[in-house]
């Protein structure tokens, strides 16, 4: 079994030969990825196959959603250990103005926010726009 067959088992996922290309696909790019950039290296997938397997791999706590102000939604893997829960696993995005490609710093958690009494969050989303350090240089 390899290390991704184990990563999606360990999420109850059946590894399926697109499910293991598709997650293999999200790890090598290393930046979040909209349907359309994953349809466009998998041009010989059905569409719904590529969303139903973005929607299972979410569902499953595997990729997280970025809405990063483009009004296009952008997936990327979860770090291991997350639980996608917002009292502990929410990090910035970043945006750059340039390329267009958001990325997780997962290493810069989004402090908790104590909402007033009667609000409830249901998801948070942060995300920085600029220059990323790749345009920068």
């Amino acid at each position: 079994m390899t290390e991704i067959e184990k990563k999606l088992n360990d999420h109850s996922v059946r590894p399926t030969a697109m499910r293991i290309l598709i997650y293999k696909y999200l790890a090598e790019q290393k930046i979040a990825l909209a349907l359309l950039d994953i349809e466009t290296a998998f041009t010989k997938a059905d569409r719904t196959t590529l969303y139903r397997t973005l929607k299972t791999f979410e569902e499953k706590g595997i990729v997280h959603q970025i809405e990063d102000g483009t009004g296009i939604t952008k997936y990327a893997l979860c770090e291991p250990g997350c639980n996608c829960e917002i009292e502990q696993d929410l990090h910035l995005h970043f945006r750059c103005n340039n390329c267009n490609e958001t990325v997780c710093l997962t290493e810069h958690k989004i402090p908790h926010i104590n909402l007033p009494d009667g609000y409830v969050a249901e998801d948070v989303n942060l995300v920085v726009t600029g220059i990323c350090e790749k345009c920068s240089n």
